[in-house]
């Protein structure tokens, strides 16, 4: 009798399409209009790419040569470290790694920092990636509250309540995807007196850090003193809208002689994987000298996104969270039915296409996310597609 091939259970996942899935799927198959206000990839978005500028980095001769370096190119990495001083930050070459992406960068840090079944803190509502890599890695991912009150705020108590013998490392994603605050200069000493006191390290996710949408930007993690092994990561796919092009890093930071350890382990971990391909390295220096250009239509159109929304809901039954920062918009609403519940009535009966609060870990019914990156038509119409279905639920059959 053939016997059924054996699977690891870190890919036991329910892969069911959800009815949300579903309801999108349905309506795209009828040929019906959708309004997609989940949008976050910028290469879809209707901006203007320069695509000369963008392109013709990638045809240097430099790109031909295989050379590895663990830690990536001299000047692809220099160029990172140019991004930072942009920030007020002093980076060493020597302590940046390039990474395809963030999620590489979270495999190479959950593999420097922990051991099969090791733990990681991470805020919640947070982007529910992390538990896919995570679990891929064998890392528990253990979440810690956060709590609204006029913004975001971090539950410190909860968080040290949270920490436990197996505990290696805490996450924060700064500013945080999808409530858009910042981790401010109080909370960032909680969180390094923490982790000096559990010998702790500390990982910042920075990807939406040049979005801020008001008046006062926070720093990177980058910048000041370090009490702590730190771990910055960021990339080209929101600084330079250009996720197709799958270029990060791993900016590392801390006392010696643990950032020296940390450093030698890391190079390691990364050499294992071999070097990013050549022409994207290689470009890297040109597309973060030129970022501003696609930055600022991409701030513009947030900024107006973020002003259309507020003006469509003065006086609704749906009221917007304050956001400091990134790409999406929270919404709290009447609790009537589940999240999904009702991003799928939106779906099937007013063509819009949101993202349910319980995805992103909101502990109850009530919240919608919206991406701000949408063209400004498509957005206005889903915003005021999502406002009449209240009406209509406030005034009854």
């Amino acid at each position: 009798m053939d016997r059924m091939a054996r699977f690891s259970v870190r890919t036991a996942w329910d892969l069911s399409e959800t009815e949300l899935a579903r309801a999108v799927r349905a309506r795209r198959a009828a040929g019906l209009p959708l309004l997609d206000l989940t949008a976050s990839n910028p290469t879809r978005c209707g901006f203007d790419f320069d695509e000369a500028a963008i392109l013709a980095p990638l045809a240097r001769s430099e790109a031909l040569v295989y050379d590895p370096d663990p830690r990536g190119m001299r000047s692809a990495r220099t160029a990172g470290c140019r991004y930072y001083e942009g920030h007020g930050a002093a980076v060493a070459p020597e302590n940046l790694f390039l990474t395809p992406s963030t999620s590489e960068a979270y495999s190479y840090l959950f593999r420097l920092l922990c051991d099969p079944g090791d733990e990681v803190l991470i805020a919640q509502p947070s982007y529910p990636l992390f538990d896919f890599l995570a679990q891929i890695e064998n890392v528990r991912l253990v979440p810690y509250p956060l709590f609204y009150d006029h913004g975001w705020h971090m539950d410190a108590e909860a968080l040290r309540r949270a920490i436990t013998p197996r505990t290696r490392a805490i996450a924060v994603v700064h500013p945080n995807n999808p409530t858009g605050h910042f981790t401010k200069a109080a909370a960032r000493r909680k969180l390094e007196a923490v982790c000096a006191d559990h010998g702790l390290a500390l990982i910042l996710d920075e990807v939406f850090l040049d979005y801020p949408l008001t008046d006062h930007p926070q720093p990177s993690f980058a910048c000041g003193e370090h009490p702590v092994l730190t771990f910055v990561l960021s990339g080209l796919s929101k600084i330079a809208a250009l996720p197709q092009m799958k270029a990060s890093w791993i900016a590392a930071f801390g006392p010696r002689p643990a950032l020296t350890e940390a450093v030698q382990r890391l190079e390691v971990v990364a050499d294992t994987f071999l070097s990013m391909n050549a022409p994207v390295q290689c470009a890297i220096p040109a597309w973060l000298e030129g970022r501003e250009v696609i930055q600022s239509q991409m701030k513009e159109r947030l900024r107006r996104n973020l002003d259309m929304l507020d003006r469509e809901l003065a006086g609704a039954a749906v009221s917007r969270l304050e956001i400091e920062a990134g790409w999406y918009a929270v919404l709290r609403v009447p609790a009537i039915e589940p999240d999904e519940a009702l991003a799928v009535r939106l779906v099937r009966d007013y063509g819009v296409e949101v993202l349910p609060g319980h995805f992103f870990g909101f502990p109850d019914s009530g919240w919608l996310v919206l991406s701000l990156l949408p063209p400004e038509k498509d957005f206005a119409q889903g915003v005021q597609a999502i406002r009449r279905s209240f009406s209509e639920m406030r005034q009854g059959p």
